[in-house]
């Protein structure tokens, strides 16, 4: 699988395992875990996406058991993960309201918490999780820097920024981010006309794009979109997913889809979005069947 350069140092798998829903399995031993990710290894999906809150603060520590359990399987993926909310569950129980902290002390203590849960020695790529209206961007940028100083963390990057608060927190930075994680999908499209992606394609950035089937509407629903999909998909003798990926890579920003699934049978199906091709006039099917009308 092709690899995508987002820092000095740092390539990703062009598809990336999302693993916000981990702890909401069933089975979250470790051997099923490992189970999962030798399936991503398998087909060259090498990276890993976590965050501090996925599972309420426990997605980090059910990787850790796993990468416990089998240790082989740290020298062979990229850690994402991310911080700055606070929710008030888990660790943060105590906190009185959901709120963001992308202070220097939280986002330290948030690396180390992270760094523990998982048993790794240093994160590949970190992300401020969501935008914060209270961020000091000078104490932001200052913290990302010392990170990436210290080798706790290879890269930085961001998640569901605009394009102003990453050059807000940039302009404190010496670091450059590397990556802006945000929603993209065909059922939401509004970041490739919006500016949010011509941002981050002007600039060199890859970038990353979560709940790439929104959230398994564009596998369960049945409308204009999924009919277009469905004939695509019997073309080809794949499945919905892999039409929806496949539609993503195709864009020239270099769309890095996050795939979040429990299943072992649709991790493994994964990469048939790499078999799916993709030309103007079928990217463009799509999206007119996502817009509801053809393009003006």
């Amino acid at each position: 699988m092709e690899r995508i350069k987002v820092a000095k140092g740092v390539k990703l798998s062009r598809i990336v395992y999302g693993m916000w829903r981990l702890g909401d399995d069933a089975d979250t031993s470790p051997a099923h875990v490992q189970a999962k990710v030798e399936a991503c290894l398998a087909q060259g999906i090498t990276t890993l996406d976590q965050a501090d809150i996925y599972g309420g603060y426990t997605a980090e520590a059910i990787l850790g058991a796993a990468f416990k359990a089998a240790p082989h399987l740290k020298r062979r993926v990229e850690i994402v993960t991310k911080c700055g909310i606070v929710a008030p569950v888990g660790r943060h129980a105590g906190a009185r309201v959901k709120h963001y902290d992308t202070g220097a002390a939280h986002v330290t203590r948030a690396v180390e918490a992270s760094l523990r849960a998982m048993g790794v020695e240093v994160i590949d790529l970190l992300l401020i999780h969501r935008p914060d209206p209270m961020m000091d961007h000078e104490e932001t940028g200052g913290v990302l820097d010392a990170l990436v100083a210290s080798g706790k963390v290879r890269a930085v990057g961001v998640s569901n920024f605009r394009p102003w608060d990453m050059t807000l927190l940039q302009s404190a930075m010496h670091t450059r981010l590397a990556t802006n994680q945000i929603e993209l999908s065909l059922s939401r499209i509004a970041p490739f006309t919006d500016g949010d992606l011509a941002f981050l394609q002007e600039r060199g950035m890859p970038v990353m794009a979560w709940s790439p089937l929104g959230g398994g509407a564009l596998m369960t629903g049945a409308g204009p979109v999924q009919a277009v999909m469905d004939r695509i998909a019997g073309e080809h003798g794949v499945d919905r997913a892999a039409v929806a990926v496949a539609w993503l890579l195709a864009h020239p920003a270099r769309v890095i889809p996050v795939m979040g699934t429990n299943n072992l049978a649709r991790i493994a199906a994964i990469g048939d979005a790499l078999r799916v091709p993709m030309d103007c006039e079928t990217w463009f099917e799509l999206y007119s069947a996502a817009l509801g009308r053809e393009v003006p």
